[in-house]
């Protein structure tokens, strides 16, 4: 219960700045182009599969597009995709990726309780169907806007050190973890928006 007002609270005052910062981003994403400004991604949560909101960095359809790509996939150690020249993303989803603008929207997945300020990262279905059986226990929380792997090196990670970190988070969660986690965050985002 304590969790989650602390994930309203703090998905309240991250609305608010969402909100100052939507009109400008949605713009940019339109003129760039078109619509939608929004969309919705299913990711594993609490050992179901939900729906995430971001704004949109790639080109309409570019989930399609994925298997193209697999074989300049950087990331030969698991499941998951990372190109560092992705030609799905868009001149605007560079920068909105850039300083991590398009999570913003997921602040409202924390206010309706889908994902927590804080958790295990969130990953798609397919990624999370390659978990070694030993980390399948991760997918049981509630995945997080940010985490303990995202602060120790996000995407740069190798896959099962940060199955290692969510797992220990998973273990020994609370709110002082949370808080550290939290603040390391936002001292991450000023000093060097790329790496949360």
């Amino acid at each position: 219960m304590i969790k989650r007002l602390f994930d309203i609270i703090g998905s309240f005052f991250g609305l608010i700045f969402a909100a100052i910062a939507y009109p400008l981003i949605a713009l940019a994403i339109v003129i760039d182009d078109g619509f939608p400004v929004v969309v919705s991604l299913e990711r594993i949560s609490e050992g179901r599969i939900i729906r995430v909101h971001k704004f949109r960095s790639m080109v309409r359809g570019a989930h399609a597009m994925k298997p193209e790509l697999m074989s300049r996939n950087e990331r030969a150690d698991g499941p998951l995709f990372k190109m560092r020249h992705d030609p799905r993303v868009t001149k605007s989803g560079r920068v909105i990726r850039r300083f991590r603008l398009d999570e913003l929207p997921q602040f409202w997945d924390v206010f309706m309780g889908r994902l927590s300020l804080v958790g295990p990262r969130p990953h798609e279905p397919g990624e999370v169907a390659a978990y070694p059986k030993e980390f399948k226990s991760i997918t049981r929380a509630k995945a997080g806007l940010t985490g303990l792997s995202q602060v120790s090196g996000a995407s740069g990670l190798p896959f099962r050190r940060e199955l290692e970190l969510d797992l220990f988070y998973v273990e020994h969660a609370s709110i002082w973890l949370d808080l550290k986690i939290l603040l390391k965050t936002v001292w991450l985002f000023i000093a060097d928006p790329t790496g949360v």
